[in-house]
């Protein structure tokens, strides 16, 4: 954990929701990551009914150890240790984005930070956006409370526009008083139908600077470079997509180069947000 700081003097929460806020289930795959190997188990759980609407996030049936059908229902569950095990301060929230009901949803949710005695948030997010697969994962971090932002040295978001659950959910903490920060990765979104371990591996580091211990990468680093082979196998095969490639390689190298002027770098971002707002595209909003 980051040290000389106040932040996480306590239960540290990381917070993940699977849909809007998770593109290539980068942020879910952390949340899991991390609740696993801390064998977390459930403390307590967010009753679905008042928040979910079943015909966009619909229960699912499978057929269980026993052989009997059993129904698995949309649910968001806070983890923590076992009673009889040691507290390593760290809890985990993780669930499906709601579909309604968000302010009665996120009340909820700090009363149970609150209950925890949760003394900092960290939001995980990953978004869809025009960046090459071949150049490494961005990871943003921010922070909308000024003295997390002093101590840490952190940026506060310019976003505007659209948000999830992770921004609601982070005012009402803020509000509530428990110090919050997010973590948000950039996924590229021609490969947004599969799972970005690349993507899970760039947060993971910078989660690690919050947490009391470090999290284990396990087959991550091979998962990334199988992930970037295929897509490259892919490219290899479709001249346009390869073409597209190199163009969001030139424009991401340019914006990284050292000699890059601030007028460059806007000038890039600019047509970032232009090719964003292109009509038909679905992508998740950003922090």
């Amino acid at each position: 954990m980051t040290q000389g700081s106040g932040f996480g003097d306590g239960p540290v929460v990381v917070v993940a929701f699977e849909g809007w806020n998770d593109a290539g289930e980068a942020a879910s795959g952390v949340a899991r990551a991390a609740r696993d190997q801390l064998d977390l188990v459930p403390t307590s759980r967010i009753e679905p009914e008042d928040y979910f609407d079943y015909q966009f996030n619909r229960p699912s049936v499978a057929i269980d150890e026993h052989g009997e059908r059993v129904l698995t229902w949309p649910e968001v569950v806070l983890w923590g240790p076992a009673p009889d095990a040691p507290d390593e301060g760290v809890r985990v929230l993780l669930g499906t984005e709601p579909s309604r009901g968000w302010k009665t949803f996120s009340a909820e949710i700090v009363d149970q930070l609150l209950a925890v005695e949760a003394r900092a948030v960290v939001f995980l997010g990953a978004m869809l956006a025009d960046v090459p697969h071949t150049r490494p994962i961005s990871v943003f971090t921010s922070s909308e409370n000024a003295e997390v932002r002093r101590e840490l040295e952190l940026e506060r978001s310019s976003y505007e526009g659209p948000v999830g659950i992770l921004s609601v959910l982070a005012d009402a903490a803020e509000r509530g008083g428990i110090p919050t920060l997010s973590i948000w990765a950039s996924v590229p979104h021609y490969v947004h139908n599969a799972p970005s371990p690349k993507a899970v591996l760039a947060m993971m580091e910078r989660l690690d600077d919050f947490l009391p211990r470090p999290l284990e990468r396990g087959d991550l680093v091979d998962e990334s470079a199988a992930w970037e082979s295929g897509i490259d196998a892919l490219a290899g095969d479709d001249e346009d997509m390869a073409a597209y490639i190199t163009q969001l390689e030139q424009a991401r190298d340019t914006v990284d180069s050292p000699e890059a002027s601030g007028d460059a770098i806007a000038e890039e971002f600019e047509r970032y947000l232009r090719r964003r707002d292109r009509p038909g595209e679905d992508r998740p909003g950003g922090p």
